[in-house]
């Protein structure tokens, strides 16, 4: 240590200052999914700088005193923050629960997790897994909003709050301040997203990497919906798709990925579609908007070239494409990621 009596010693230098970790306080309520809750701290508690220094703290609470809450399984968790410590957080996560009562029955809140919501500073940003929507629908936070949850639960949700606009396609919904996730694991995609919208791509793939993890999945919950099915299918898209991310710079055809797999062009549109939840079209521009994002974030080629790299030809023609996606220009989004992304 320095010396503190005035006497000479080492010359003493003061940490440089590091700007607070983003909270993020997880609600926990009795009849939590285990899985659900353990996501947040999962992945934004491996998000890491370039320092190695964690980016996020993660803490858990209940709407009660520090104490234990009953889970969907067997056992009870053992949480040690009560309700005043959502007043600290940056970010609120509300995982499923199978026990909501009357947020899921009568769609209104309890007294006592109104109290604990009212806790919650202005600003602060939401998230919802899975069926933790009914408590932000509850509270009125997703009035006239867009929102989703798990599909089977999507229209009951729907008729308990007309006024949310239900969409039960996809896997997350990003509003700005408030996000909400589908059924379980879309949980986990919704976080590598914030991570990525926090941090830049690189971080978001770090993180995904460490938990083995895709850093984003393709399509929605269309996929994942059990329809009936005539018969057995054994041939896939899969390899269309990975000859089509091998060549993403070149004019892909509709015809050429049906030929891949030795398909007609209607079986392989409906099969892909089947498969991965959207159009081969819409596949393409999503694989190619990925792509050019990764190199405005970790290149120094120029807008032109980025854009021939990924497939779209002209400058133009990308900026359309990234401003229809992501709202902004490449220029915008390169001076956005680059300042928090190392090359």
């Amino acid at each position: 240590m320095p010396a503190s009596d005035g006497t000479s010693g080492p010359a003493h230098r003061p940490a440089p200052e590091t700007a607070p970790r983003h909270r993020v306080v997880v609600l926990a309520l009795d009849g939590v999914i285990p899985f659900e809750l353990g996501i947040p701290q999962r992945i934004f508690g491996r998000a890491r700088d370039a320092a190695g220094r964690p980016l996020y703290e993660v803490v858990t609470c209940s709407v009660r005193a520090p104490g234990p809450v009953r889970s969907d399984a067997d056992f009870a968790i053992l949480v040690e923050h009560g309700p005043r410590a959502l007043a600290t957080a940056d970010t609120v996560v509300i995982p499923a629960s199978y026990e909501l009562g009357p947020v899921y029955e009568e769609g209104r809140l309890t007294g006592e997790l109104a109290a604990a919501l009212a806790h919650i500073r202005p600003g602060t940003r939401l998230i919802s897994i899975c069926t933790g929507s009914y408590v932000l629908a509850a509270a009125g936070l997703l009035d006239g909003r867009p929102a989703t949850t798990h599909w089977a639960s999507a229209a009951h949700f729907q008729q308990l709050f007309p006024q949310v606009e239900v969409d039960a396609d996809v896997l997350f919904i990003d509003d700005g301040d408030v996000l909400t996730s589908a059924g379980v694991a879309a949980g986990i995609d919704l976080c590598v997203h914030l991570v990525r919208r926090d941090h830049g791509t690189a971080v978001a793939n770090d993180v995904a990497r460490r938990t083995v993890v895709p850093p984003h999945r393709d399509g929605g919950q269309a996929q994942y919906i059990q329809r009936p099915v005539p018969e057995p299918r054994l041939a896939t898209t899969a390899a269309a798709r990975a000859w089509a991310l091998d060549r993403l710079d070149q004019p892909l055809r509709l015809h050429d990925l049906a030929a891949r797999e030795s398909m007609s062009v209607r079986t392989f549109t409906r099969r892909f579609r089947e498969e991965v939840g959207v159009s081969p079209g819409h596949w393409l521009t999503r694989q190619r908007v990925d792509r050019a994002r990764h190199l405005l974030e970790s290149t120094d080629l120029s807008v032109d070239q980025v854009a021939r790299a990924a497939g779209f030809g002209t400058a133009q023609s990308m900026r359309q494409h990234l401003q229809t996606a992501l709202g902004v220009t490449p220029t915008t989004y390169r001076r956005t990621f680059r300042t928090l992304t190392p090359t």
